[in-house]
This record gives structure tokens, C-alpha cells and sequence, in this order.
């Protein structure tokens, strides 16, 4: 099984950007498809971005949509989380995950990953 290892996150301002990181090892990075998710403070795990194994345009969830971007280097094995313009409600903590099968729904469906990193904490000040 693939493992994933986050980075790249930290406290910043809101208006500033970060990159977010999941490196992976262990298995084919070229056959997963990956996913991002985020858990604030206080509430249950949601749905950010993810990508097919086969490529194609990232999915994003509405509340994302034009200020992060996913991008997927099958070289490196690193996925990346792109966070523009960062908001106060983006703290969270953001785990990537892969899944070599989506039998359950689409990539949004944290329940098609098997593999999760620990995440990387995110933290925005307004």
C-alpha cells in the first residue's frame, strides 16, 4: 500500500497563498487516483479537490473553486495542493489520499481511499 506524506503547511495571512505537498512511496503513483480533504476545527472531514489516476481536469468542490489548484507529477510522486488568496475558513487540517479503485461514488467520496497521509496543518489569521 502507497504511503503519503503532507507538507507545506503552516500559519499564514489571509490574502497570502501556500502549496501544499503529499509526497508518496511505496506503490505505482501513476495508478492512483488521488484526493484532497480538509478537517476544521470542530467539524467533519469534506471534500477539497482530486484527480483521476488517468488525468484530466482536477474535480473541485464549489467552496474551492478558482483559488485552489491540484496538479499531479507522476515523476516526482508528489501531489500538490495550490492555495490562493487564503480565507480564515480554509484553517484546517489537509489530508491527501489514494485509492487504486472509485467503486464508491466519485473522487469526492472520502470513502473510495484506502491510503490517507497525517495531514499538515493550515492555519490563516485575519
Amino acid at each position: 500500500q502507497v504511503t503519503l506524506v503532507e507538507s507545506g503547511g503552516g500559519l499564514a495571512q489571509a490574502g497570502e497563498s501556500l502549496r501544499l505537498s503529499c509526497a508518496a512511496s511505496g506503490g505505482y503513483f501513476a495508478h492512483y487516483t488521488l484526493g484532497w480533504f480538509r478537517q476544521a476545527p470542530g467539524k467533519e472531514r469534506e471534500f477539497v479537490a482530486g484527480i483521476l489516476w488517468l488525468g484530466g481536469d482536477p474535480i473541485y468542490d464549489p467552496s474551492v473553486t478558482g483559488r485552489f489548484t491540484m496538479t499531479r507529477d507522476n515523476y516526482k510522486e508528489v501531489v500538490y495542493l495550490q492555495i490562493d488568496n487564503l480565507k480564515p475558513e480554509d484553517t484546517a487540517i489537509y489530508t491527501c489520499a489514494a485509492s487504486l479503485r472509485l467503486i464508491k461514488g466519485g473522487v469526492e467520496n472520502e470513502r473510495n481511499y484506502p491510503s490517507w497521509g497525517q495531514g499538515t496543518q493550515v492555519i490563516v489569521s485575519s
